[in-house]
């Protein structure tokens, strides 16, 4: 496992350093590396660190997560309400639609199938898409009309909702039938985990509060191990509750971590978010890199042309659902565009379900997969480097947050 990681970490920063170099994202070199390193190519990592990939990822996504609800500005989120819950669903509902109306005819598959292939990617990247959010927010682009903040909500709230979809789907195809609370189910996810997550943080910045006025100070590192921690556990919440209650981890952490900055003095607000900046350095590369190694690259030589020309068609469709977000907002059109791209990226959502079909023996298995595959190589790098090469352009910069 050492020897993996060493890989992970000097080839990947390598990678990442090369594609920088060259004017491209960094996480085109990672997950460049993770394809390379993992199973389907060259199968240089340790099965041990296969086996927690899932987990690990989990570990730097929640890292990410954290540092972004320390640095999200609740007043601009108020702002944005509205086009934020409409970005949450209906970008993912037209790309749902797409595959609906038109894998049939380009894939040769039934209806159902098709609904299923439009879960798998209908889902946006909260992988690729939060960090540059979070650096936007740093930076001060965009954050005059609250973009950041927008896309950020938006972003966490539709991997709850396309999650939901998809397990519907495929219990209708196992034969399961489908009911309102299955539905119900998403609303009732999203009221818990922030529920959840601000009582958390209101829970902890008394503790802190607490040890200060007794004398006894919790240091700032202290503080990341026990914010780390609960948000394990937060995250960990949505599979022991599965069964029992819809809760979305991912909205609790965000959620805690805004509360807790609202509750904190700024100064520690900004040298926790400092310190889980730091963390996120690694975490950044074991995130990009396992999602890469969980890239079967060889599925794509299945998907074929037709499968190319479905995804296209589906952002075409997702980016109109992203349009429709817009009306009634002070976004301009250089700044409504800006929220198109950062809309496209796929990888985390699509690595983690894609092959869940094919595992579950369902005949259209091994279509979905390939055509998951095919749009993390697509839609990754379009997305990063499109929002790379166009914020500076589309969005207007205020001072940098201090």
């Amino acid at each position: 496992m050492l020897t993996s990681l060493a890989l992970i970490f000097l080839i990947g920063l390598a990678a990442a350093s090369i594609c920088q170099r060259i004017c491209l994202p960094r996480i085109i070199g990672m997950l460049a590396t993770g394809i390379l390193l993992g199973p389907y190519v060259l199968n240089a990592l340790d099965s041990s660190i296969l086996g927690i990939s899932s987990q690990l990822r989990q570990m730097a996504l929640v890292i990410i997560l954290i540092k972004a609800g320390l640095s999200l500005d609740i007043g601009d989120l108020k702002e944005v309400g509205r086009p934020a819950v409409l970005m949450s669903f209906l970008p993912a509902i037209f790309e749902i639609l797409a595959f609906v109306l038109l894998a049939p005819k380009l894939l040769g598959v039934t209806l159902l199938e098709a609904a299923i292939m439009g879960a798998v990617l209908g889902a946006v990247s909260p992988a690729v898409v939060v960090p540059k959010m979070v650096q936007l927010m740093e930076t001060g682009y965009g954050t005059d009309k609250g973009i950041p903040q927008l896309i950020l909500a938006g972003a966490s709230l539709d991997d709850v909702f396309v999650i939901v979809l998809f397990s519907t789907f495929v219990g209708m195809a196992q034969g399961g039938g489908v009911s309102a609370m299955d539905f119900a189910g998403i609303p009732v996810s999203i009221v818990l985990g922030i529920a959840g997550g601000a009582l958390t943080g209101f829970l902890l910045s008394l503790f802190f509060e607490a040890r200060y006025a007794k004398e006894h100070y919790v240091r700032n590192s202290m503080k990341v191990i026990i914010v780390l921690g609960i948000s394990f556990l937060l995250f960990s919440l949505e599979t022991w509750l599965e069964s029992i209650l819809p809760f979305s981890g991912l909205l609790a952490v965000m959620s805690m971590a805004c509360v807790l900055q609202l509750k904190s003095e700024t100064f520690v607000t900004k040298r926790l978010a400092e310190k889980f900046g730091k963390l996120w350095i690694a975490a950044e590369v074991i995130l990009f890199v396992l999602v890469g190694a969980a890239v079967d690259i060889r599925y794509t030589l299945d998907a074929g042309p037709g499968a190319v020309l479905m995804i296209l068609i589906a952002l075409a469709f997702r980016s109109i659902g992203v349009l429709l977000c817009m009306p009634g907002t002070k976004l301009n059109r250089k700044e409504r565009l800006f929220c198109v791209i950062a809309y496209l990226p796929k990888a985390t959502v699509q690595a983690a379900i894609g092959s869940v079909p094919l595992s579950l023996g369902l005949p259209c298995g091994r279509l979905v997969l390939s055509v998951a595959v095919l749009s993390i190589l697509i839609t990754a790098p379009l997305g990063a480097f499109g929002m790379d090469i166009t914020y500076k352009r589309l969005l207007t910069r205020k001072a940098p947050l201090r």
